[in-house]
C-alpha cells in the first residue's frame, strides 16, 4: 500500500516552473532517495509534501490525506528536516526538544519520555545538557532530526541532511538514517550520489522539474545498461591476446588499460549473455596466465549522468 502518492503535480513561482507535472508513489516502509542537482525541484517537492505550500496543480497525498485540504492530518504524519534547520543556539539540547515537543502538542504526561526517546534514537545522550550553539555541525544535524521525530511521524522527510558535514559526520548521519528507516517511510532529498547508494532502497531522479527515473538501483542499472563490461588481466602476447578477445560474439570494443609490461589488462564492451566462462577457457587453452576476470558494474554516478544526457538529447530533439 502506498504511503505517498504524487499525481501530475506542478509548482510555479511566478514565471518560474519549479516542478513540472511530476508523478510518483512511495510504499510504506521504503527508504527512497530523491536525487537531482541543485535547483532540480527537490526541495520544492519536499515542501509540498510537508504542507508548507500547495501545488499549483495536481494532487499529493500522504497516508491518503490530501496535502492541501487535509494539511493538519498530513503534518501529524510527517517529520520534516529542512535543508536549513532552525534551532535555538542558546538552549541546551534537552530544553530545546522539550520546547518543540510542547509546540507539537505532545501530551505533557509523555513529553519527558518522548524527549528521552529521540535523544536515544539520535545518539544525543552525551550532549543532551550542552548548549546547541556549542555543538559540532554533525550534532546540530542530529538535533534537527530529533525534533522531526518527536511526534512519532510515520513519514520522515530529510532535505540534504549531510550537507556541510565532514566525512566522519556524514558516515554517522547515514548510519542514523538507515536505522530510522527500519521503522518508517523515509524520503532523503540529496544531490550527493553516494548518499543514495549507501542508504536507499529506491531512487527517484529529478532534473529541471521533471522525473527522469523512479526505480530500484538494480532495475535502473538493467534499463540503462545496453552493453556489459568485463575486465581481463592476464599474461600473454599482446597481439594474439587482443585478436582472441575481439573474436567473441557480441564484442563491440576492446581497450587496453594497463601499461605494465609484465601483464596485460583489457576491458571488453559486449552485448548478450555473460561470456566470462568462455573467455577464461579460451585463455587457459592457449596456455596463457589468467590473473583475473571480473564484471564491471556501472556506478550510480554513471547511471545518473546517462539519464541526464538522455534528457538533454530529448530536449534538443524537441527544439
Amino acid at each position: 500500500m502506498s504511503m505517498i502518492e504524487v499525481e501530475n503535480v506542478t509548482k510555479r513561482f511566478g514565471p518560474i516552473l519549479a516542478v513540472d507535472h511530476i508523478s510518483f508513489s512511495i510504499a510504506r516502509g521504503e527508504v527512497v532517495g530523491f536525487l537531482g542537482p541543485n535547483g532540480a525541484g527537490k526541495s520544492t517537492t519536499m515542501r509540498i509534501l510537508a504542507g508548507f505550500f500547495p501545488p499549483t496543480s495536481g494532487r499529493a497525498t500522504v497516508g491518503q490525506f490530501d496535502v492541501v485540504s487535509q494539511s493538519f492530518q498530513v503534518r501529524q504524519m510527517i517529520g520534516y528536516f529542512p535543508e536549513r534547520v532552525s534551532v535555538y543556539p542558546d538552549l541546551p539540547v534537552r530544553s530545546f526538544l522539550d520546547f518543540v515537543a510542547e509546540a507539537k502538542d505532545v501530551p505533557r504526561m509523555s513529553r519527558k519520555s518522548e524527549v528521552a526517546r529521540v535523544i536515544d534514537a539520535c545518539g544525543l545522550d552525551r550532549v543532551k545538557d550542552r548548549v546547541i550553539g556549542h555543538l559540532s555541525k554533525g550534532y546540530r544535524q542530529r538535533v534537527g532530526i530529533a525534533q522531526a521525530l518527536l511526534h512519532k511521524p510515520q513519514v520522515l522527510i530529510l532535505d540534504e541532511p549531510t550537507i556541510g558535514l565532514d566525512p566522519e559526520q556524514v558516515v554517522e548521519i547515514r548510519r542514523l538514517i538507515r536505522d530510522l528507516g527500519s521503522e518508517r517511510t523515509v524520503i532523503l532529498s540529496t544531490h550527493i550520489l553516494s548518499e543514495v547508494s549507501s542508504v536507499c532502497d529506491r531512487v527517484i531522479v529529478i532534473d529541471r522539474g521533471k522525473i527522469l527515473a523512479s526505480e530500484s538501483l538494480a532495475n535502473l542499472r538493467a534499463q540503462l545498461q545496453r552493453t556489459r563490461q568485463i575486465r581481463v588481466d592476464l599474461e600473454g602476447p599482446e597481439a594474439p591476446v587482443s585478436g582472441l578477445l575481439q573474436s567473441f560474439p557480441g564484442v563491440e570494443s576492446l581497450r587496453r588499460t594497463s601499461s605494465d609490461t609484465a601483464s596485460l589488462a583489457f576491458v571488453l564492451d559486449y552485448q548478450g549473455e555473460d561470456i566470462r566462462k568462455q573467455v577464461s577457457k579460451a585463455i587457459l587453452d592457449q596456455g596463457w596466465g589468467l590473473l583475473e576476470i571480473r564484471s564491471l558494474e556501472p556506478t550510480l554516478e554513471d547511471m545518473y549522468l546517462q539519464l541526464i544526457r538522455l534528457e538533454d538529447r530529448r530536449l534538443e530533439a524537441a527544439l
